[in-house]
């Protein structure tokens, strides 16, 4: 299609900000500036069977498809539609069962490529700005960042490389990853329960304030941006890019971890709400300074890491009487694995599988599935953390209890197999 715009808006060069969007007609409260389908998006994996694979539904009745017999649908016309990119994942599941993981964002890197291959015009998604556009920050990354991209690189490789011929060079998957990473979205439902994640290039074509002047909504896969403030014809259009509730230090350095810029919007220079939000009781002695950013330390990590923390507190309290190897002591160890896991921690992860593992193949009878399961994951752990030596002997002690436990024949044998080949 032809670069048509959007109308009541257009794209400029925002001072100190870079592109942007501003109005060029008044916009009420409660009004839609413009509607933005996705440029592609993936259902996350958890609300399978709850929502349509394809137009994201919710409904009792759906139907699955009869092939991978994971992805769900409200109809034969939705199961069409969503076929040029569910075909991918259909393939892909089907080979590796059990063991198909990619994360959310590898899935969606892999039908953004996809789509770019079979996509020579600009698309309803990008009107104003075309995803090749997207900002990478490649030199604001640090080795974290760095670290995370190579691993979803080697994720989209290991599930994917089979089922897509040709994939782009590590050069090209880096930037892509990166401008997904910056520009993608969440798309929530009404109590902001996480459903997916899209790409919708227009939409990312606003940028921040923590006073926004619109807000993004979801209908199906498509992202509706609605004034929450007066819009005056030459005004910029702000969206915000984070939860707002914490103060200016906190949302800056959010800000600045994930969308590599410092706000410097008329709430961030005022920090009009900070002592509402900062409220400290009235106490008969004043706590010192000091003993307030102490305690709002301790609050965010809390707030991230308390289930990690509970187990933690709770190993220590226990370790103080039972030995490392005591089954109650790897339960809690075991929990803060899975927290670890969840959290996307995987070097905590790690340790916690390497103190759990060889007590379990003391305890557990002899070719017990939950040694091979703690053998596999620790394996995995160590490949996507370039621990090559240790992933394969790791992956071989699962295998051996696996083909006696599964028998030599069955898939999930062959894919640890696989995996193992695909190292040397």
């Amino acid at each position: 299609m032809k670069n048509e715009g959007i109308e009541g808006t257009e794209r400029f060069l925002s001072p100190g900000r870079g592109r942007g969007l501003r109005a060029v007609r008044h916009f009420a409260v409660g009004e839609v500036v413009f509607a933005c389908p996705a440029y592609t998006y993936v259902l996350t994996v958890n609300e399978r069977g709850a929502h349509c694979e394809h137009c994201f539904t919710r409904r009792d009745d759906l139907s699955k498809c009869g092939k991978c017999k994971q992805a769900y649908y409200c109809n034969v016309d939705c199961q069409r539609g969503d076929w040029p990119m569910h075909k991918l994942e259909c393939v892909a599941m089907c080979s590796y069962g059990e063991n198909w993981c990619p994360s959310e964002t590898v899935r969606l890197v892999a039908r953004i490529i996809m789509k770019q291959r079979v996509t020579t015009e600009r698309t309803p998604s990008e009107r104003l700005l075309l995803l090749k556009e997207f900002e990478a920050h490649l030199d604001k990354m640090d080795s974290e960042k760095e670290e995370m991209n190579q691993a979803d690189i080697a994720a989209l490789h290991h599930f994917y490389s089979r089922h897509i011929s040709d994939l782009p060079d590590d050069q090209a998957l880096t930037e892509l990853f990166a401008q997904v990473n910056c520009n993608g979205f969440t798309i929530e439902d009404e109590e902001l329960s996480h459903l997916g994640s899209a790409v919708f290039p227009d939409v990312a074509l606003m940028n921040h304030s923590c006073s926004p002047n619109v807000i993004v909504t979801y209908k199906g896969t498509a992202a509706e941006v609605r004034a929450v403030q007066e819009i005056n014809p030459g005004e910029e259009i702000f969206n915000s890019y984070i939860d707002l509730l914490y103060p200016t230090e906190d949302r800056r350095e959010r800000l600045l971890d994930s969308y590599f810029f410092m706000c410097q919007c008329t709430e961030c220079t005022t920090k009009s709400k900070d002592k509402a939000k900062m409220e400290i009781r009235k106490l008969s002695s004043p706590p010192e300074p000091k003993e307030i950013q102490s305690m709002v330390h301790y609050a965010k990590n809390v707030i991230e890491d308390e289930l990690l923390e509970m187990c933690e507190l709770s190993l220590e309290k226990m370790g103080a009487i039972f030995a490392d190897t005591n089954v109650y002591m790897l339960h809690m160890m075991y929990q803060a694995m899975g927290v670890c896991l969840y959290m996307q921690d995987w070097d905590g992860a790690m340790s916690y599988g390497e103190k759990i593992v060889q007590p379990y193949s003391i305890h557990y009878p002899a070719y017990s599935l939950n040694v091979a399961s703690m053998y596999l994951k620790l394996g995995r752990l160590y490949l996507g953390l370039e621990k090559k030596s240790q992933g394969v002997k790791a992956l071989n002690k699962a295998l051996a209890i696996m083909e006696v436990a599964h028998g030599k024949d069955h898939h999930y044998v062959a894919e640890v197999k696989r995996e193992i080949v695909e190292q040397k």
